[in-house]
């Protein structure tokens, strides 16, 4: 009985005392900007994505005159072929709302660049992503090619692991192996997870600094200790279209 009432103590007890987890890779920052950056894959048919490219260049001013284009790219290796990737900024969800609203009233956009691509278009999928409060976007100074690598954490939130993996993403950068554009963490869609856009002279030099770090064994270091808290990753080569803005 004594067991139990020393337990039952303890339960009712007041938890002011309990240790809070912080981490700079916490919501508050991120939400309290409000800006989202929404990332768009559009499977195409086979043998449809050289016309539905050429399309969307000729037509891309139409959908840029409402909302900002950050990026955009055709897939090189990982994954399915025939796959273009997007990203589109947004102050909010309201002003979102509002470049939905006034696409869905411009006939132009409609009848030249909607109905056209629609056609074209096998599947398409779309996450709300916030850019992480200890990075901003980097436009690389010369053109290369990208790579997107999607890390599916382990539950828990950025309070969990956050920290550890800022350290291996900075770790990376300031050894120079890589060149970092962003890191994303998703609001809307598979929780839990985070893109890091990496940008590369070529994928060659990619190759031979992947092959680099992985004898570095401060990268090693840091990144045996991220991996605790991964349950799987995948990464797709980008090659930039002739009208993205980050080439």
């Amino acid at each position: 009985m004594l067991a139990f009432r020393s337990g039952l103590t303890w339960a009712l007890a007041p938890r002011a005392r309990a240790p809070q987890v912080c981490s700079s890779f916490a919501t508050g920052p991120r939400q309290k900007d409000g800006t989202l950056y929404e990332f768009c894959t559009y499977y195409l048919k086979p043998s449809k994505m050289i016309e539905f490219l050429e399309n969307f260049k000729k037509n891309v001013h139409l959908q840029t005159a409402h909302s900002e284009l950050v990026g955009y790219w055709s897939v090189e290796f990982g994954g399915r072929m025939n796959k273009v990737f997007h990203i589109w900024k947004y102050d909010n969800f309201a002003h979102r709302t509002a470049v939905r609203k006034a696409l869905a009233k411009d006939k132009e956009w409609q009848e030249q660049f909607l109905i056209p691509n629609l056609v074209l278009i096998d599947k398409q999928e779309s996450e709300i992503t916030y850019l992480v409060p200890w990075c901003k976007i980097e436009r690389p100074a010369k053109e290369g090619v990208y790579e997107l690598a999607t890390f599916q954490m382990k539950p828990g939130g950025p309070a969990l692991w956050g920290d550890v993996f800022k350290k291996a993403v900075h770790t990376h950068v300031n050894r120079g192996y890589t060149k970092l554009v962003g890191v994303f963490h998703t609001e809307y869609g598979a929780l839990n997870r985070v893109h890091v856009l990496w940008w590369h002279e070529s994928a060659d030099s990619r190759a031979a600094g992947r092959h680099e770090s992985h004898e570095d064994p401060r990268v090693v270091a840091a990144v045996r200790e991220s991996v605790n808290y991964l349950e799987s990753q995948q990464n797709i080569l980008l090659i930039p279209t002739s009208f993205s803005p980050l080439k």
